[in-house]
């Protein structure tokens, strides 16, 4: 048994105690929180989550640092609903043990741009909730997938402490998203160019983080977030790299011959991981565009990015990503 699977072990029923014992984790009715969903070439991939207990982010950027803790504290303090139907347009599936909900509906003829699904929840009178789904446009030349964490916003990811400070000690108002970050994904053309997020934090700041990005003009795009939770076979979910290259994966199933702009930093091994990406899926990896956060790129990160332009990716490394034109010159691929 691994060492994972043990610690599994040990902490899913403590888990389970702390959820029974703290009513923040278990009053009000259940509801869906709705993640903005993708499309694949035949489906529609609705996604969300039934909590118990649903606590908005804060926004003020005045408010004392205990209070910021506090109010951040209680965006983890959900109750997962288990084992709930969730149905849409005459199709439904069931709430995982963490509440997790993947409802997949046939794509027909709908239109490229964003579409509201509406979802409800069997057993809960009035309880719905308009899941946005976006359908990429055919003129897409290519798409971008970016990670989030001294990426687009400083959080100092690259070491533990910091992160951990600037996440629970900010507000939506307070946190800094890089001003070179927003005017890239700009000349993105995000209105025609898919765009997704990937990230190592949890789910419970999807709220707080899409705030943020609203707030700051990021273009509005699906998340693939972590599932931090315990499960009596698995503790926690993977790896940093074990998780975003799966996301880049399923990104990349779904819109099958467009190539991808790969957005990171170098304090997170994102330059492996994009690699590893890159040779698994051979030709769809148009550029790879890195910020250097904190000391810069290691040894190994540059000569992750030397064998990524041996594969012949466009690489950029640097400080800022000002100037820096997402796509290039590449244009859509065959399918």
């Amino acid at each position: 048994m691994s060492v994972k699977s043990i610690l599994a072990r040990i902490a899913h029923p403590i888990e389970r105690l702390v959820s029974w014992v703290m009513p923040a984790r278990r009053t009000g009715p259940p509801s869906l929180v709705a993640y903005r969903g993708y499309a694949t070439r035949d489906d529609l991939v609705v996604q969300g989550r039934v909590l118990s207990g649903v606590v908005q982010a804060a926004q003020e950027s005045d408010a004392s640092t205990l209070v910021n803790v506090r109010r951040m504290v209680r965006l983890f303090m959900t109750g997962e609903v288990a084992g709930l139907r969730v149905s849409a347009e005459g199709h439904d599936t069931l709430s995982d043990e963490e509440g997790y909900v993947r409802l997949t509906l046939p794509r027909r003829d709908r239109a490229a741009g964003w579409h509201d699904i509406r979802v409800s929840l069997d057993g809960v009178p009035g309880a719905e909730a308009l899941v946005p789904v976006r359908v990429p446009s055919p003129a897409a030349r290519f798409g971008v997938i970016s990670d989030i964490d001294d990426t687009l916003m400083q959080t100092g990811a690259h070491t533990l402490w910091k992160n951990l400070w600037t996440t629970f000690t900010g507000s939506v108002a307070s946190r800094h998203v890089f001003p070179d970050a927003v005017a890239f994904m700009g000349r993105a053309q995000p209105e025609v160019n898919p765009v997704f997020y990937v990230s190592s934090s949890p789910w419970n700041l999807y709220g707080f983080l899409t705030s943020v990005f609203a707030r700051n003009g990021l273009p509005r795009a699906p998340m693939f977030l972590r599932d931090y939770g315990v499960s009596e076979d698995q503790f926690i979910t993977g790896t940093h790299g074990d998780h975003k290259g799966a996301a880049i994966d399923t990104v990349l199933a779904a819109n099958p011959g467009l190539p991808f702009v790969l957005v990171g930093d170098t304090g997170q091994h994102d330059a492996h991981v994009y690699l590893d990406a890159a040779r698994r899926h051979p030709g769809r990896v148009a550029q790879v565009i890195l910020r250097e956060p904190g000391p810069g790129p290691d040894d190994k990160s540059r000569h992750a990015m030397d064998e990524l332009r041996a594969l012949g990716v466009d690489v950029f490394s640097g400080k800022s990503f000002e100037g820096v034109q997402p796509g290039g010159n590449r244009g859509r691929m065959r399918a």
